[in-house]
């Protein structure tokens, strides 16, 4: 299996932001609504039952039981109405499932019926519906806020319905694993979907084509946000490198497991990744060979293509390997073309290389260590190398380590179902398998994400429900979990052995975590 790990980025557009503008008015009326806290020196009180036992307004915020849409949630057999203003106002009035009915509220009936519990026609509302003490000032704000309550919702929320974005290269020669991500992307919602969605809500899946450049990749972006998309999800887009970050921090736009090569490169409190980049894996590699190998005075060598960004990652490894202990370690910086005559000059004393960049290129350093005297260890990402790594000679059998995101002891016998049903459904066979679990782990995150933010859904709560994530078991990879500072949910991996005699790949039975501070 090999599975080419992809670069993504991000774009930085400020004017994209969709979130709706308030007045400082409105946005003083909304946190009255949401969290029940004042904008004036006078605190406000709810008042509650007969007796008008007072609490703090924090205590009962108009949120709790009507939503933060407005439109009511059932609690404990009360069933609050809808206080959206557009059904508040509307023309003939109301008549309530109770029988009762009245004219339509204006401004002065609504901060009636806040303070005194009753309705425009006089009657009294529910027992169950507090009467609130505040300042003018602030009854004034919280219904101006009320009139912009049903506009106030982040891109892509609807009633039934919840709108999601991707990138997939249609074209070119990532055609092919857009595709089978699209494909997986399609399954999964679709069994999502034909449960009753999330809270009622259908996910509508929206794909842009980011085609061969930056430019054409910038613009199938924006498309995405102008279409009002709530979240991105498993984006393949390799010409954003290096931007990603800025365009979520412009548009407070959730991205789920974006396809990327460098996961936790940046440190984005937006971006959640179910499993580890290269940067993980390869620090994974370098604490395993730290920890495990009988090395004396260990030197090491970190081989790495100049033309593809890498060299702060090298740099990255080459400074927490001296943090353990290593001697000496050398950088390598190289164009395929002369990888061999640079590999000449290892130096005999080198006992470790670490190797980023193609399969490609690892075949050329393979075979350029041929005779390479003592024999060094060599560690690599299985999905940078997993082509090249029979090739190498027989005498690096057992030499040659590997760290892999997840092997298939992760999987079970439930997780194995689910991927077979979501390939049975959208036509896939098991190409692309890496690919097809990382993919199918991000939408199983955004669901549960979704789940936990509730009903009143908003790209806060997704990003407050995903960081409070521990423990969760996609049944294909081990379990998923974050944390403040921590957006990389398997922050670990697996180490194999390559058997070159034998053809075979041996796990060693070590799984390294990384500490969350990456």
């Amino acid at each position: 299996m090999h599975w080419p790990w992809l670069l993504i980025g991000s774009l930085g557009w400020a004017t994209l932001a969709a979130a709706l503008e308030l007045t400082p008015q409105e946005a003083a009326g909304k946190r009255i609504y949401l969290g029940g806290t004042g904008s004036s020196d006078a605190p406000i009180y709810a008042l509650v039952g007969a007796g008008n036992t007072s609490l703090p307004g924090s205590l009962l915020p108009c949120a709790n039981c009507h939503g933060a849409d407005g439109r009511g949630r059932p609690e404990g057999g009360v069933r609050p109405p809808d206080i959206t203003w557009q059904r508040l106002s509307t023309a003939y009035g109301l008549r309530l499932d109770s029988g009762r009915s009245h004219p339509p509220y204006d401004e002065a009936a609504f901060t009636r019926a806040l303070s005194e519990g009753r309705d425009p026609a006089g009657n009294r509302l529910d027992p169950a519906m507090p009467r609130f003490v505040m300042s003018l000032r602030d009854m004034t704000n919280l219904t101006q806020y009320l009139k912009r309550l049903e506009d106030d919702r982040d891109p892509g929320v609807q009633d039934e319905l919840l709108r999601i974005g991707t990138l997939l290269p249609a074209n070119g020669p990532l055609a092919a694993s857009g595709k089978t991500v699209a494909a997986v992307l399609a399954g999964v919602i679709g069994r999502i979907n034909d449960a009753g969605g999330i809270y009622g809500r259908r996910l509508e899946l929206v794909i842009g084509d980011p085609g061969p450049d930056r430019v054409t990749a910038e613009a199938a972006l924006r498309t995405l946000l102008e279409q009002q998309v709530f979240a991105l999800v498993a984006p393949l887009a390799p010409a954003l490198e290096g931007h990603f970050s800025e365009l979520v921090e412009a548009t407070g736009l959730p991205v789920i497991g974006p396809l990327t090569q460098l996961a936790g490169e940046r440190s984005n409190p937006l971006i959640f990744d179910p499993l580890p980049g290269l940067r993980e894996q390869l620090f994974v590699l370098g604490d395993f060979a730290s920890g495990n190998l009988d090395l004396s005075d260990p030197v090491a060598l970190i081989a790495y293509p100049q033309d593809a960004g890498l060299r702060p990652l090298a740099e990255g490894l080459a400074a927490r390997l001296r943090g353990r202990h290593w001697s000496k370690v050398r950088l390598l910086g190289f164009r395929q073309e002369d990888l061999e005559n640079k590999i000449g000059l290892l130096g005999r004393d080198t006992q470790a290389v670490f190797f980023l960049g193609s399969s490609d290129s690892f075949s050329v350093l393979a075979a350029a260590l041929h005779d390479a005297e003592p024999s060094p260890y060599l560690f690599a990402a299985s999905n940078q190398v997993a082509a090249a790594v029979m090739q190498v000679p027989r005498r690096y059998s057992e030499r040659l380590f590997l760290a892999y995101p997840f092997l298939p002891g992760d999987w079970t016998p439930g997780g194995i179902a689910d991927l077979l049903a979501v390939r049975q459904r959208s036509g896939i066979a098991g190409q692309h398998a890496l690919l097809q679990v990382t993919t199918y782990s991000a939408v199983m995150l955004l669901g549960e994400g979704l789940k936990r933010a509730g009903r009143d859904a908003s790209r806060e709560k997704l990003v407050t429900a995903l960081e409070n994530l521990h423990g969760f078991h996609t049944g294909l990879t081990p379990a998923l979990g974050f944390g403040p500072g921590k957006r990389v949910g398997a922050a670990g991996a697996h180490i194999v052995k390559v058997d070159l005699q034998g053809q075979r790949l041996r796990p060693t039975g070590h799984y390294i975590k990384l500490e969350p501070q990456l």
